[in-house]
Parts: structure tokens; sequence; C-alpha cells
């Protein structure tokens, strides 16, 4: 399913942890990883023709540095590394990268995660909407070191509500868990506060707690036809908080969740639950945009 596999990166601390998952990723399914770096062209509008000049080449020589650690690492870990080093708006050039080379799967790295604000104007929450493939989020550490066994993943959460987005993720999730042995554990989450069920008759909740065991059970079934140990559970409550919730008392190494962004207003993608998920998340994520 991943023959090739992106990794953008800025070259700033913290940045190995997306690189530690994505050439791990990248040994574990034999796939070529691709690094790429953009020197941003969009954050120095006011700044005159030298200095202009002097920022963008000691951005080049940043990236040329990031680039080359990248591959001394995959040499390392015998894993085949494509460098690439471009300028223009980030987001757009990443997107535009895994369309013209055919990625697979792409990791981004994630800081901002303590507002609202901050995080909707994250690089990685543009990627993210307007991504061609699946994405990987992976919170950053500026202080962590990845050991040689980071790259493993023995429990995978995979959320759903029913939906054909929910279901084209859980494929990537069971994919991810039979390269790796892992165990899946597949949750719906009735959602009590959007349809304000809390105080409701049981004859509405019934048939959401009934549609939500369908929903799990096709998944778990097809976990089993892939031989995988695979458990389910019913939650009620706010659906990104229970996931969250859910994923870090059963020790989850990933979380691989459907997304219903479309590349619309960051108000939009702000209330969907993968998002909320994502803020929120020490674990990486890995989402499937309908679109794909």
């Amino acid at each position: 399913m991943y023959d090739q596999i992106l990794v953008p990166t800025d070259g700033q601390p913290g940045t190995d942890d997306a690189v530690a998952r994505g050439l791990y990723l990248a040994r574990t399914f034999d796939a070529t990883l691709h690094a790429l770096f953009v020197v941003d062209t969009t954050v120095d509008g006011d700044l005159s023709d030298g200095d202009d000049t002097a920022v963008r080449d000691q951005l080049r020589s940043r990236g040329e540095t990031a680039l080359e650690d990248v591959r001394e690492w995959g040499t390392d870990l015998s894993v085949e590394v494509v460098t690439e080093l471009r300028e223009g708006e980030p987001q757009a050039v990443i997107c535009r990268y895994a369309a013209e080379t055919g990625v697979d799967l792409a990791l981004m790295g994630t800081r901002a995660r303590n507002t609202e604000e901050s995080y909707i104007g994250s690089t990685t929450q543009r990627v993210l909407a307007g991504s061609p493939v699946p994405v990987v989020a992976v919170a950053l550490d500026d202080d962590s070191i990845p050991d040689p066994g980071y790259g493993a993943f023995d429990q995978v959460v995979i959320p759903t509500d029913g939906s054909e987005a929910a279901e084209r993720a859980a494929v990537h999730g069971l994919t991810v868990a039979e390269h790796y042995g892992a165990d899946i554990r597949v949750v719906y989450v009735v959602d009590t506060t959007t349809h304000e069920l809390a105080d409701t008759s049981r004859s509405i909740l019934g048939p959401l707690r009934e549609g939500g065991r369908h929903a799990v059970e096709a998944i778990a079934e097809q976990a089993r036809d892939r031989h995988l140990p695979v458990s389910t559970a019913m939650l009620e409550g706010t659906p990104a908080t229970e996931i969250r919730s859910y994923a870090g008392g059963t020790g989850a190494d990933l979380v691989v969740i459907g997304t219903h962004g479309t590349g619309g207003s960051r108000k939009q993608l702000l209330g969907s639950t993968a998002t909320r998920v994502l803020r929120g998340s020490t674990v990486p994520v890995l989402t499937v945009n309908e679109r794909v």
C-alpha cells in the first residue's frame, strides 16, 4: 500500500520525531522515502532585496543540511531516500509534490496544539485539508531522541462512525497493523453532545447504539479476516474527547481516522472530529481524507 512515503522537514529541533516515523515506516513497507524541504517565500515580503536574498540563502543552507541528515539516517536504516529542495508556500508545495511524485502517504510534524487559532494556522493543518494522500500527524518533542524501537506500532485504534470515510480509513489502519503485527481496537462514540441525547428517551439512543455496533463489527470482521487480534468498544460523549481518552487508556501507538475535510474554510475544518482528535493527541494520527 505504501511504496512512496513523503516527509517534509524544516530542519528545526524536534523534527526527528516525524522523520523517524517516516523512515521506520519506509523500512517496514520496503518503501522509498521522499524528504522535502520548502524554502518559505511567504514570510519575507517586507524585507529589502539584499535581506531577502540573505534569508533565502540561509534557509537553503539549512535545508541542504536537513536533507543530508535524512539521507544519512536512511543509509543507516537501509532505506532508499530521495531528497528535494523547493521554494514557495509550504503547504501548497507539499501537496503539489505529493501529487506530482505519486507518493502514497505523507507524515507531518506538528507543534501547535495549545490553542485553536495556533493549530488552524499550522502548515500541517492546511496540508491535512488539501493533501491528495493520507497524512500521519506526529506530535513533535524538541527534547526527544528517537530510539531503535521508535517505529513500532503495537496498538492501532480505529474510530468509526459508519461512514465511507471511516471505512476507507480502516483499510489503512488494518494494513499498518498487519505489517506490524499490531492489535486492532475499533471504537464507536455516540455523540450525546451534538444530538443532545443525554436527556432523550431510550428509543433514540437504541438505534444509534445498534448502528454503532454494526459499524464496529464490520471493521472487526475485516480484522479477523486478516487474522489480526481485535476488540471493540461502544462509548458515549464527545467523540474527540472519548477517542483520545480511549487511545490513551489502551496505550495506542496510532489512531486512524477518516476526515471530511475538503480544503474549505478553516472554521469548517476546526469543527471536524478528526481535527479535534489531532489537536489533543500525543500519539500519531493517520487521517484519510474522504477525497482520497
